[in-house]
């Protein structure tokens, strides 16, 4: 599967931002996605996971409840909406794939990678 991640940009402090990830190539709906992000000097991280079918969830502790992870399998589409954001939220934000859902949180797991979008939060 390909991945392309869109959406990043420069918003203040406090407000949002919709990040997409389109998917072309194989079956999108039999591959568990996610999201990760790195910022300058630090290692990537992850944010947030979602399985096949959109039943199950996982986010950093950092972002939860302020960012939520979700797809739409009949366009192919990956979604983060990015609430109340902070300046520590200013990162590279990678998409990424696997076909099944093993240690999620680890980056080695994923097998498919986004290009990364950046966004970047004013204080």
């Amino acid at each position: 599967v390909q991945l392309q991640a869109s959406g990043g940009g420069v918003v203040q402090a406090g407000g949002s931002l919709r990040l997409s990830c389109a998917a072309s190539g194989h079956s999108f709906r039999s591959y568990s996605m996610g999201w990760f992000r790195q910022a300058p000097g630090k290692a990537r991280e992850f944010v947030g996971y979602i399985n096949q079918s959109g039943s199950s969830t996982s986010y950093l502790d950092a972002v939860k409840g302020r960012f939520t992870i979700s797809r739409d399998n009949a366009k192919n589409t990956l979604y983060l909406q990015m609430n109340s954001l902070k300046p520590e939220d200013t990162a590279v934000y990678y998409c990424a794939g696997q076909s099944n859902n093993f240690q999620f949180r680890s980056q080695y797991a994923w097998g498919y990678w986004g290009q990364g979008t950046q966004v970047t939060v004013s204080s």
